[in-house]
């Protein structure tokens, strides 16, 4: 294909950082104008840049802070509106496990978050102030991106990644590519193999993976009747209950952990907007929860809405909510068809998580069924209205907990998460729990069931390959992926938070940038050249219990 620059098109050819810098920012203005690049061009043009970032969640922003900072030109493109993942997208109570453990560019955002709210660090956080952190460091380190840009097709040459293609027209060309995608759709697109689910335990001798025996968290805690009629099987299932057997304890499914929406609400009256039903609301459809609350209260228990949801609050007056119990806003078994889904898909995915959450807020706000102190108490809240403005105060990120997974040549697994294994090649620790949210909401012994939650702390904070976050030899030499690592479904729970996510960026632009300067595949990069390097940017990459807070 012609890569010379043709006459009124929004991109062409990049020679110089000036000439980048240069067409980055043409872009930019024409979105912001509102005019796609797709109706601007009648071929696609190219781009062409040292590192492409795809995917502008919290990692992918740390990725190409760093390639800039190693002098290396690089675009950041994002599939969706907005910057910044869950990070800034709703999850303002950060999962650390432990502080010591998180350094490099991961340790400063927290840092520059904690001089806007006057402290040394910040750990809660509201979402635009995380948002305009992101931003100024992408200005200040000369990092140009583009928003709306979903990727259609991947083009490789000799085992390597030659071009991508945008919706919007534009194609990319890069020498290094880096996935930091939440779902791993460039992954997936040039080949790498990858798995979505749960293993089985046998699958890598594992105890904490698969079917649960027993899920003793985020249970129904008394027995709730869950047929349309009540003890009768041939009438159906409620709503919100799966058609599926229980199933032998250890073994791999396809199930998902449950997402939501992380909601940033508050109960200060000047800043919250008013609580609304979702569109087509029907209260029968929360029939199983009408019948929870029941048989608590029959139970002679007294319930309250903190059994229902679990508030942090990041600032005075202003939450992260977050799933809590065992009818609350995480919408079990419904995000199955989500990670490899069509984009259009997803939205459609994405919106019923919003609905049933919405659903599920009006129903305790307003139904007769739910006990009095609770109703008042739900309607003490709110959306902010300082915050997600281009939604209505509605987080911007769908938690998208788990996705597809890299299957590399180096498998994450409880056992590194228990310190029974230590990876030889560390690019970065991770120290929170084996955490798995609900996979399933079924029926077991006549009775509703949640199925899937796990909670097991890990020994101590635990180094995470370099090789989990390279694929295959064979597959692709030019690709790393931060995100969707190789790890298993379990030692993902543990694995899967935004520090973390921030260090693996930036340690894979790290090792894309010095793939480059020594001409070899990502797999052929001596690791102690890489070790030198995360050292001297003050990456963690060994637990020392004695470390500095």
């Amino acid at each position: 294909m012609d890569t010379t620059s043709k006459s009124g098109s929004c991109f062409g050819v990049v020679k110089t950082r000036t000439d980048f810098n240069r067409i980055c920012w043409h872009g930019i203005i024409l979105l912001a104008l509102g005019l796609s690049c797709a109706t601007r061009l009648k071929a696609a043009e190219i781009m062409q840049v040292d590192v492409c970032v795809f995917g502008g969640t919290s990692g992918g922003i740390i990725a190409a802070v760093q390639t800039a900072r190693l002098g290396k030109s690089v675009i950041l493109l994002e599939p969706g509106k907005h910057l910044g993942g869950l990070s800034t997208g709703g999850l303002g109570a950060t999962d650390i496990g432990n502080k010591a453990a998180i350094g490099g560019l991961s340790r400063q955002f927290y840092k520059r978050l904690g001089r806007h709210y006057g402290r040394d660090e910040a750990w809660t956080f509201e979402p635009h102030v995380a948002e305009q952190t992101f931003l100024d460091l992408l200005k200040e380190n000369g990092v140009r991106f583009l928003t709306g840009q979903r990727l259609t097709r991947v083009q490789k040459r000799n085992g390597q990644i030659r071009e991508i293609r945008l919706e919007s027209g534009l194609a990319c060309r890069a020498r290094m590519y880096i996935d930091a995608t939440y779902e791993g759709d460039l992954m997936a697109k040039a080949g790498v193999a990858f798995t979505i689910g749960r293993e089985a335990n046998a699958q890598y001798g594992e105890t904490l993976n698969g079917i649960r025996p027993q899920t003793p968290y985020h249970q129904f805690t008394v027995a709730v009747d869950p047929y349309v009629k009540l003890g009768d099987p041939a009438s159906g299932l409620l709503p919100f209950i799966q058609p599926a057997k229980a199933g032998r304890a250890g073994e791999g499914d396809r199930a998902v952990q449950a997402y939501n929406y992380r909601l940033c609400f508050t109960t200060n009256a000047a800043n919250r907007l008013p609580l609304s039903a979702p569109a087509g609301f029907d209260a029968a459809r929360y029939e199983l929860l009408a019948r929870y609350l029941e048989a608590l209260l029959a139970a002679g228990k007294k319930p309250k809405l903190a059994d229902f949801w679990h508030p942090i609050w990041v600032v005075p007056g202003k939450t992260d909510i977050n799933n809590n119990g065992g009818f609350s806003t995480d919408f079990i078994g419904k995000n199955y068809d989500y990670p490899a889904a069509s984009y259009a898909t997803r939205e459609r995915i994405a919106k019923e998580h919003e609905n049933y959450i919405r659903g599920f807020i009006w129903f305790l706000a307003t139904n007769p069924r739910v006990p009095e102190n609770i109703r008042q108490e739900m309607n003490t809240f709110g959306p902010c209205k300082d915050e997600f403005p281009a939604t209505g105060g509605w987080p911007y990120a769908l938690y998208v907990r788990e996705a597809r997974r890299m299957v590399s040549d180096y498998v994450m697994t409880e056992h590194h998460c228990r310190g029974q294994e230590v990876a030889k090649d560390p690019v970065g620790l991770a120290a929170y729990n084996m955490d798995s949210h609900n996979c399933r909401r079924i029926v077991k012994d006549g009775r509703v069931e949640n199925e899937g939650d796990v909670q097991v702390p890990p020994m101590a904070p635990y180094p995470i390959s370099y090789r989990s976050i390279i694929p295959k030899a064979n597959e692709c030499g030019n690709l790393l992926v931060p995100v969707c690592l190789s790890s298993s479904h379990i030692a993902y729970g543990s694995i899967r938070m935004e520090p973390v996510f921030m260090i693996l960026g930036q340690s894979a632009a790290t090792a894309a940038v010095l793939a480059m300067e020594n001409q070899v595949p990502v797999q052929r990069l001596a690791y102690e050249t890489l070790r030198a390097r995360l050292l001297a940017d003050q990456q963690i990459l060994e637990w020392k219990p004695t470390a500095a807070k």
